[in-house]
């Protein structure tokens, strides 16, 4: 198989700064950390509420990051305007409620199609590949298509919540397969751990998996390199069996 891509994705590093609101632990450091430990991306989820990454964290990665960088974001004004300004590698279309913890589901494609199109061709104007974050469900794969983006993510955290169950996993594999059949670039995350990564690691077409709250809760007790080089080594025996 390719070699899989590994983002990792750094909010919960600016969670920790944001609960003192001092200017550490800085995101942009934590990233550089991954970046020399063999991380293939970089990955920051800037929040309307900004809970955790900040504007500023925003447009330091897009100019200081050494690996691709993936802004995540809701559709909206604010947050396109934005990407348009700072241009970073990837923006990656993500749902987001006030009241949920985190990202809890995929976006629901059906839902304002008008301003998802709108939003991905201004993306595409500004030259930023665009990811959709979904479910794996066979009609909104099918809708990803018809929006022309690069790429889709599928949420695997019915997955990581049910790994014992075979559909959840299938569910994955059949999305997956879909999607590239219909010539979208296929991307995974949510809930990943190194104890479940290795069945999403396995997905053939799967080309990019984006881990991030695993990975800084490990490093509190093994250090951000061991954290992230463990990932990559789980993701890599996956791919070679």
């Amino acid at each position: 198989m390719t070699h899989q891509r590994l983002y990792i994705n750094i909010d919960h590093v600016a969670t920790l700064r944001q609960a003192r609101r001092v200017s550490y632990p800085d995101p942009v450091m934590a990233a550089r950390v991954c970046e020399d430990a063999g991380a293939d991306g970089i990955t920051a989820h800037l929040r309307e509420d900004r809970r955790h990454i900040q504007d500023a964290d925003v447009v330091a990665l897009a100019s200081q990051a050494r690996t691709p960088f993936n802004l995540e974001m809701a559709c909206t004004e604010e947050m396109t305007r934005l990407a348009e300004r700072l241009r970073p590698h990837q923006v990656t279309l993500v749902p987001e409620r006030r009241e949920e913890v985190t990202t809890e589901g995929g976006l629901d494609l059906r839902h304002e199609p008008e301003r998802l199109a709108d939003t991905v061709r201004r993306l595409r104007r500004a030259g930023i590949r665009t990811s959709l974050f979904i479910d794996p469900d066979r009609a909104q794969v099918e809708l990803a298509r018809q929006l022309a983006v690069e790429a889709i993510e599928l949420h695997t955290g019915t997955y990581c919540a049910h790994p014992d169950d075979p559909q959840t996993l299938r569910a994955l594999q059949e999305a997956a397969t879909l999607a590239a059949g219909l010539g979208l670039a296929v991307h995974a995350g949510h809930g990943l751990t190194v104890f479940n990564v290795a069945a999403v690691a396995a997905i053939p077409e799967c080309e990019e998996l984006n881990i991030g709250h695993a990975i800084i809760a490990r490093a509190i007790f093994d250090g951000l390199s061991e954290a992230v080089r463990d990932m990559r080594a789980a993701m890599d025996r996956a791919r070679a069996r």
